[in-house]
């Protein structure tokens, strides 16, 4: 028998290639459909009655307005508390897994199915009534605190308001001063005309605006960095725990997180990154499960398209605009919520090389800063949020608990609890000379937010969103795959059957003294 043609092999090569890309396009296809049906089910579920997974809604109090469009399209949903909770949770395993898989398979796809898929999860996340751990009716309260009752929300406790006011009855940090940034408590006085239901989908709106917001700008700068826009929208804007807990529960992060990624594609399309060539090690181009995309050298990445260097604009003597916008959107991020006062002095240690860059963003961080704090002492005097209390607060599957437990301290005690703030600021100082190194800060933030998640003692699941739109754009593999298992634990720690699965290997942290003092602090500022 004598040998195959060359063109007989390359053809079933070719063949091969096909059936295997046809593969691949199958299964990437396949994982958006599981996160797209998963995130309907949940919604379907939540939506037709009261129960668990809605914990706001009450057997005496669940109103169409309150339910949304998809209610009651499940009658024969079963009334076991118990099987809701495994139905949640294994929707929400299958979905992650399917994100996964997702990843490693999305650039075979055309980045419209991403979109897409993007698209439509928000647009069902939309319709949701309110899902598990949410915060919506306290933003809503604290709001008509000050606009209908004229109390101010940084002084005054919700309990001391008229209890007949229709948001006193659906929120729950009745004992709590408002938390929350003094920008984003401005921006809900504009529901508060619309009564308590218009408020709940106006913000509902605009909370799904401002993250499909960030995934655009996601996409904008991944092409800036000549990385695949696709896979990395579908990192951030398809996180199943982002979506159930996220736009499900209704949180004001992604506010936050428009305005942090809105500063690093302002400081790329400026040119101010010189270091995002990316390590040898840890580029893209060697591919990976995660995510995958071309990642070219300094040298020979193209320059942005209408970007101007550094350089350049020194030469001019010219302030830039975008480096003053890029100072102005973190500090808009900090007045919103405060988690993002963490990366402003690693953005600051990435400019350092171009010590005019870094104080044309310095300035614009301090423009924002007058601006913003002159507004907020004319709305509220000079008051700030109560993140003192806040930070006192404790979960029992979070780290810091968890770690008082190995220590057998029965929790975290107060020592633990200043000495993981001083490895935060140690660990954020050691990202600042990382970005300083690296001449980059997305690399750095990433870690900076990791760290912040982990010494946190009050760490609820959508708090990874923190970190997607960096780990997206890093080139760090590392740090994507930190991401990943950071997931992975918030869905161990928050899924509803956990602690039904902790009951059964008699697990219970919250049954030591210092837990039961954990609780009965929390409860205290709830009720």
């Amino acid at each position: 028998m004598g040998p195959v043609p060359v063109k007989s092999l390359k053809a079933r090569a070719h063949k091969r290639a096909d059936a295997d890309l046809r593969v691949e396009r199958t299964i990437a296809v396949g994982s958006l459909a599981v996160i797209l049906a998963g995130s309907l089910l949940l919604v379907i579920m939540a939506a037709d009655r009261p129960s668990v997974l809605a914990p706001v809604a009450t057997q005496r109090f669940f109103p169409g307005w309150l339910a949304g469009p998809l209610g009651g399209l499940l009658p024969s949903l079963t009334r076991n508390s118990n099987a809701l909770k495994y139905i949640f949770t294994g929707a929400i395993v299958a979905m992650y897994v399917s994100y996964l898989v997702g990843l490693r398979y999305i650039p075979r796809l055309r980045a419209r199915w991403a979109i897409f898929a993007v698209v439509a999860a928000h647009a069902i996340l939309l319709l949701s009534p309110p899902l598990s751990l949410t915060d919506i009716f306290n933003y809503i309260n604290y709001a008509r605190m000050e606009v209908v009752h004229h109390l101010n929300p940084y002084t005054t406790i919700p309990v001391l308001e008229p209890h007949g006011d229709p948001a006193f009855a659906l929120s729950n940090w009745h004992e709590l001063l408002s938390p929350y940034g003094p920008l984003f408590t401005l921006i809900t006085f504009l529901v508060v005309p619309l009564g308590v239901a218009g408020s709940f989908w106006a913000l509902k709106a605009l909370l799904m605006l401002a993250s499909l917001a960030t995934v655009a700008l996601v996409w904008k700068c991944a092409r800036l960095l000549r990385r695949d826009p696709a896979t990395a929208i579908v990192l951030v804007g398809l996180n199943p725990i982002v979506l159930i807990w996220g736009l499900g529960g209704d949180h004001n992060d992604f506010f936050m997180m428009l305005f942090v990624v809105l500063a690093f594609y302002l400081l790329l399309r400026a040119g101010a990154m010189p270091g995002l060539g990316g390590d040898a090690d840890e580029d893209e181009g060697k591919g990976g499960a995660l995510m995958t995309g071309a990642s070219q050298p300094l040298s020979t990445r193209p320059h942005p398209q209408g970007a101007s260097s550094p350089a350049r604009m020194n030469l001019r003597g010219a302030l830039s605009p975008a480096l003053l916008g890029a100072g102005a959107a973190l500090a808009t991020a900090i007045a919103i919520k405060a988690s993002a006062a963490v990366l402003l002095p690693v953005v600051l240690a990435g400019l350092w090389w171009s010590r005019r860059s870094a104080a044309e963003v310095l300035l614009g961080v301090a423009l924002g800063a007058v601006v913003l704090g002159a507004v907020s002492v004319l709305a509220f005097g000079p008051h700030f949020p109560d993140l003192g209390t806040q930070g006192r607060l404790v979960t029992y599957l979070s780290v810091p608990n968890l770690l008082g437990l190995a220590l057998g301290q029965g929790g975290e005690t107060d020592t633990l609890r200043v000495l993981l703030g001083g490895a935060l600021v140690v660990s954020v100082a050691l990202c600042g000379v990382l970005a300083w190194r690296r001449r980059e800060s997305l690399t750095a933030a990433g870690w900076a937010s990791v760290a912040l998640l982990v010494s946190l003692a009050w760490v609820l699941p959508w708090y990874v969103l923190w970190v997607l739109p960096l780990a997206a754009l890093s080139s760090s593999r590392r740090l994507r795959t930190a991401t990943v298992v950071i997931g992975a634990y918030l869905i161990v720690s928050w899924a509803p059957a956990t602690g039904m699965l902790l009951n059964a290997i008699d697990f219970h942290p919250e049954k030591t003294s210092l837990g039961r003092l954990h609780q009965r602090y929390v409860k205290e500022l709830l009720y």
